[in-house]
């Protein structure tokens, strides 16, 4: 208790609270676009409850992850060396979720473009993925993002209670934006298509980290915003033209 108190009276403390906060945050936009995507392809009265666990199980995983800090930071030893080149488990980790995203965004972008009209997996197809399937998917990439938002924690601050507060506010924002975002994916699909390439810059970056090359998530971030200021511009253009042409209709 007094550990705790010494915390909240520390103006440092606080610092690195905010400071994390916003980082696991920022670093959950990534999961948070994959589960919009994934939950949309739903029957959808089971899509809310599908995010909610989604979501519930990135704050378990990452929470339980937190319990075994020591663990977690074992992770980044180097354990395998192939062709010179040392990989430890975080790394091999990223790498096969960076595989996942590109081979998921790619078989999307695939269906979106060119849908099979008897094609189960389709993507104009209203019911597109299982239940179980979806939570599975939403399951593996929770796993990969955790991992990499609570070394990201651990590197920035060693106070657990900071790391535990910064990891549930952080879920708790994903909770509260993951409906609307669906939404608004779901209801502009030029939209979807550029989230679908947002996934592939994430993977492309997973990747890339695993095999060593550090690629500054600034730079990443910047590129989504540009690509989705760019993207609201054509929406607010598309809506002007409608008016227009209903005006003189």
């Amino acid at each position: 208790m007094e550990y705790l108190l010494e915390l909240a009276a520390s103006p440092t403390a606080w610092v690195a609270l905010a400071t994390l906060v916003v980082m696991e945050i920022v670093l959950g936009i990534d999961n948070l676009i994959f589960i919009s995507i994934l939950t949309n392809k739903l029957p959808e009265q089971h899509r809310q409850k599908a995010r909610r666990i989604g979501i519930g199980m990135a704050l378990i995983l990452r929470l339980a992850l937190l319990s075994t800090i020591a663990f977690i930071v074992q992770l980044t030893e180097p354990v395998i060396e192939i062709l010179g080149h040392a990989f430890s488990w975080k790394d091999m980790i990223l790498i096969a979720g960076g595989l996942f995203l590109l081979w998921k965004a790619t078989t999307e972008i695939h269906h979106s473009m060119d849908p099979a009209p008897d094609d189960p997996t389709s993507a104009t197809s209203t019911v597109t993925l299982g239940f179980a399937a979806a939570i599975g998917q939403i399951l593996l990439l929770d796993m990969v993002f955790s991992i990499d938002s609570i070394i990201t924690a651990v590197g920035m601050t060693e106070h657990l209670p900071i790391m535990i507060i910064a990891v549930v506010v952080s879920v708790l924002v994903m909770l509260l934006a993951a409906d609307p975002l669906a939404k608004f994916i779901n209801d502009n699909p030029t939209v979807v298509m550029l989230a679908l390439g947002f996934l592939i810059m994430i993977g492309m970056t997973l990747i890339a980290e695993g095999f060593g090359a550090h690629v500054p998530k600034g730079y990443v971030y910047a590129a989504m915003a540009f690509s989705a200021t760019i993207e609201g511009l054509n929406m607010l253009s598309r809506r002007a033209r409608q008016k227009r042409i209903a005006a003189e209709a």
